[in-house]
C-alpha cells in the first residue's frame, strides 16, 4: 500500500509570484465516508480517480491509490458524485528542499487558501516559508471531502 505523508497549513501571505506552475482542478466525491474517500478529478487536461484511506492519529499519514482515467470518464462520474464540487487552482511553489502545493479555492470555498507539503516521514524537518500560516494537519474541516459538505463560506469568521 502506498502511504502519503503530508502536512497542511493555512496561507497567510503572498506566494503566487513564487509559483513555478499553476493548474485548475475540478473534483467530486463518489464516497466521502471517513474510512475511505473516492475522488474523481480533472487536473488541467488529465483525469484521475483516487482512493484515500482513513488518516493515522496525527492526520499526516494515510493510504492513497491513484490512477489516471480519461477526462470523459471523470465528466461522466461527476454526474453521480455526492453534492458539491471542489473548484481550485493549485500552485506549485518550491522552497528550499520541498515543493508546496498551494490551493486557492473558488465558489463556496472562496477565500480559503491551503498549502500542503509531502514529507518522507512525519518527523522530517523542513523550512517553512514566511507566507505559511497555522498548521491544520489532521483538522478534518480542511479536508477537501469536508469542504464539499461544509464549505468555507458557511464557517463563522
Amino acid at each position: 500500500m502506498a502511504q502519503e505523508v503530508e502536512k497542511k497549513f493555512l496561507v497567510k501571505g503572498e506566494f503566487k509570484h513564487l509559483a513555478e506552475k499553476s493548474t485548475r482542478i475540478t473534483q467530486g466525491y463518489l464516497s466521502s465516508v471517513p474510512e475511505r474517500t473516492v475522488r474523481v478529478r480533472i487536473k488541467g487536461d488529465k483525469g484521475f480517480i483516487t482512493v484515500k484511506g482513513i488518516g493515522n492519529d496525527s492526520g499526516a499519514s494515510r493510504f492513497e491509490w491513484e490512477k489516471e482515467i480519461s477526462v470523459k470518464d471523470v465528466e461522466d462520474l461527476l454526474k453521480i458524485c455526492e453534492p458539491g464540487v471542489i473548484d481550485k487552482t493549485r500552485y506549485l511553489v518550491k522552497y528550499k528542499n520541498h515543493t508546496f502545493e498551494v490551493d486557492e479555492f473558488y465558489g463556496e470555498n472562496e477565500g480559503l487558501i491551503l498549502a500542503e507539503v509531502e514529507l518522507s516521514d512525519e518527523n522530517e524537518n523542513f523550512e517553512k516559508p514566511e507566507w505559511l500560516g497555522e498548521e491544520v494537519t489532521g483538522d478534518v474541516k480542511y479536508y477537501n471531502s469536508m469542504l464539499m459538505k461544509n464549505p468555507f463560506k458557511n464557517w463563522e469568521k
